[in-house]
Formats: C-alpha cells, structure tokens, sequence
C-alpha cells in the first residue's frame, strides 16, 4: 500500500507543474495503425491533418518553433521511442502543431497488451486531472453569467467545509485552500484499492478530506488538492441546476466541437479505446486499470477525451477564445485565470485550473492506467498532446511530463516543459 499512497494522494505531478490526479489523480478523425518494422520496436502510426486556424498577431522564431521537417521528426521518434523503452510504456500517442511550420502526430506501442493491438492516434483515453479545466471553465462561465463570484465563500454554496466561509472560490481553483486532498487519506486508499469499481458521491470524497485539519490559512501557499476540484464540481451543479456532466456538455463541448469529449456518469469507456495499466494496485503489481470506475476523480479528474478534440482544447483554454472566434470566457475572467503564482517549482505557476510551465500553458492528467499532457505555447502558437496507457512512473516521475521534456526540448529549444519529481495533484 505505502506505493499506492504516495502517488494517489496527489494525483498531479507535481502538479506543482502540471497537475494529475494520479491516483493521484495524474484526443476526431480515425487513422490506421501500422506496425512498426524494426523487432522490438514499439509501432507507429503517421498521418497528415488540418491545421486549424489560429491568430497571426504572436510573432514566431526558429528558436521557440522549429519546422517539422523529417530531421526534426526523426529526432522525435528517436526521443519519443527511446523514453518508451526507458521506462516501459505500452503505448503513446504524440501531437504536436505549429502554423506554417508543420505537424508531427505518431502513436506508438499498444494499446491492449493482452491482443498485440497497436496504439493509435484515434482511440478515446482518460484524462485525469485535464478535467480541472473544464470544471472551472464552467465555474468562469457562471462566474460571467453573474451566477457565483470569484471571492465568494465555499460555505455559500457547500456546507460542512472546515473554514468554509473563509475559503473562497478563487482559493479553491487556485489551489490555494488549505484543504487536506482526500485522495492521500489511508481510508481512502484502502478502499479504492480494493474495490476500484466501487462508485464514490461527492459527499463521500469530501468526507475523507474534512476529517483532517486544514493545512494552512486560506491563500498562504499552493497545494494541490483534488479536494478544491470536488468543491467546485457541487458549485458548479448549485448555481446552474444542472448535474456538472451536463452543464460541461452545452456550454463547453458543444461550442468548442468537442465531439469525442465525455463526461461518464459510470465506468463505461467509448469504442475504440487503449486499455491502461497501472502499479497502483493493492498488490503493488501492475495490472490493468481499464475499467476502474473514475468517481473516485468526479469533478477533478474522471473526462474521458482523444488526441483531436485535446488538440483543440489546449488552444481554446489558454487562449479562451473558441474556434469559431467567439469568446469560451470573457476576456476579463481568462485574464484573471491565466495569472500564475508561484507553484512549488521555477518557472511553474497554476493560474485558476491552470498551470503555465515555461510559457506551456494549460494541465497535466494521471489517474490509475493513464496520462496525458494537453498544452498550448502562445508566443510559437505549438501545441503539444501527450497520451499514454500507462501511469506507472520512473524515480518518481510522471512518464507524461519526461514525455513533454524530451520533446519540447526538440521542438521547442526555448521553452523546455520540465516538472520536477514530486507528488502530482492529479
């Protein structure tokens, strides 16, 4: 149990760069896979798509995007293939955009290590802690709407929270509460790990959390707690009379054309889908986590997603702007959420659901058989869409955030994504 605990505690990497829930809670067109010809070589999957149009207002260099000629995509496959090996991944799917300057999207690996069936760029996963930003998109939404304020206390819309009228909702998407993460309490380790298709209540979660003191003042210092997350999912469902699934769907999927983005009510995983795996087990072996019912994460980390519909994400968030042009949020309020404080680490920040790691802006996902990184460099215009069927880390690093360092260190020699080893909030 002691490996269990440590990283479903905090679900995010360091969230303090990123963050997962990773259990610690820790992407559509179709393509065909092709299978890689070199023995023991994980498979890949190339495929050519539209590059959706963005501002031409942010200036672009060679240094913070070079194109993505076949010099530079071998580098990548290099890196990408040479991570996998290291650290024992079944299966990853890369994206990378940047306007005029060309694409690179590779799946490699498998997807089901029981049939051989291979990664592909098409397949729905989890995405952990990625959720943070859909939640407080609806909170900004209703924030908008005049439905909630920013500083009001979490006791006006949630009874019960341990200094509930001193913690505001900004604290709360802020990562700034005090709260203790439910996701690090033994009780609830236990019980995850041994039902993980057990379904958990809102109430239920919180109820692991409130039964130990709060950290610290509200607004002291960052930490990164899926228990702020939970807060906000029972704001958001207050305020607009609508489940928090719900709510996501006609305000935010539906406007940002995110057609292979879910919010499950259950277990359920769409088709085609990779299995994942994961060491946090009440064994401590690897097993498969495919069907671990994701309640556990609720409003902090149970959506599922694909590489296309996260491609189009990572920019709309950052940017706040939908891809039609019209406003996601006011351009008020995304400045607001955009502004980073300190976050555990240099060159780290988290705004409201946000992280900004080196100019890299948006989150990080991990819960038990999955991660992903969805991320948007304004000032190159790059995306970067990371997804794997595994959370199982390397000397305490989420396999996501080496993923992004690797090749943001290719791709984007002047903003190299790098989170430090620590605990994750995803």
């Amino acid at each position: 149990m002691a490996r269990v605990c440590g990283r479903l505690r905090k679900g995010v990497t360091i969230a303090a760069g990123v963050g997962v829930l990773g259990l610690p809670i820790a992407a559509g067109a179709v393509w065909g896979a092709v299978r890689g010809e070199g023995e023991g070589e994980p498979a890949a999957v190339t495929v050519t798509v539209d590059v959706p149009h963005m501002p031409t207002s942010a200036s672009l260099s060679a240094d913070e995007a070079p194109a993505l000629g076949p010099a530079v995509q071998r580098q990548l496959d290099a890196a990408v293939q040479g991570i996998m090996r290291e650290v024992h991944v079944p299966g990853v799917t890369v994206g990378l955009w940047t306007p005029d300057r060309g694409s690179y999207v590779r799946s490699f690996g498998v997807a089901d290590k029981s049939e051989g069936r291979p990664m592909a760029p098409d397949l729905y996963m989890r995405i952990g802690s990625e959720t943070k930003t859909f939640t407080v998109t609806a909170l900004l939404q209703l924030a908008d709407r005049g439905r909630v304020g920013l500083d009001d206390p979490i006791a006006k819309y949630v009874d019960g929270v341990p200094g509930g009228s001193s913690i505001t909702l900004r604290q709360l998407a802020g990562m700034r509460s005090g709260l203790f993460n439910y996701s690090e309490d033994e009780t609830f380790l236990k019980a995850l790990t041994s039902d993980p298709k057990r379904s958990f209540t809102p109430r239920e979660l919180l109820g692991y959390s409130f039964k130990h003191p709060v950290l610290f003042p509200p607004g002291r210092r960052f930490d990164y707690s899926n228990t702020n997350l939970v807060l906000l999912g029972l704001v958001v469902e207050k305020a607009s009379g609508q489940p928090l699934g719900e709510f996501i769907q006609k305000n935010i999927l539906q406007p940002a054309r995110l057609d292979h983005t879910h919010f499950p009510t259950d277990a359920a995983f769409p088709d085609p889908h990779a299995r994942g795996y994961t060491d946090q087990t009440a064994s401590g072996k690897t097993e498969e986590a495919t069907d671990w019912d994701p309640s556990w994460a609720g409003a902090a980390g149970a959506m599922i997603s694909d590489l296309q519909d996260l491609r189009t994400w990572a920019r709309t968030v950052a940017t706040g702007t939908l891809p039609n042009g019209t406003a996601l949020i006011s351009p008020a309020l995304q400045r607001q959420r955009l502004i980073a404080s300190p976050a555990a680490a240099p060159g780290v920040g988290y705004g409201l659901g946000i992280f900004d790691v080196q100019g890299w802006i948006g989150h990080n996902g991990s819960l038990p058989g999955y991660e992903s990184l969805a991320v948007y460099l304004p000032s190159a215009r790059t995306t970067l869409v990371v997804l794997l069927n595994t959370d199982v880390r390397r000397d305490g690093q989420q396999p996501s955030s080496i993923f992004g360092e690797a090749i943001t260190k290719i791709a984007t020699p002047g903003h190299v994504f790098g989170l430090p080893a620590r605990p994750s909030a995803g």
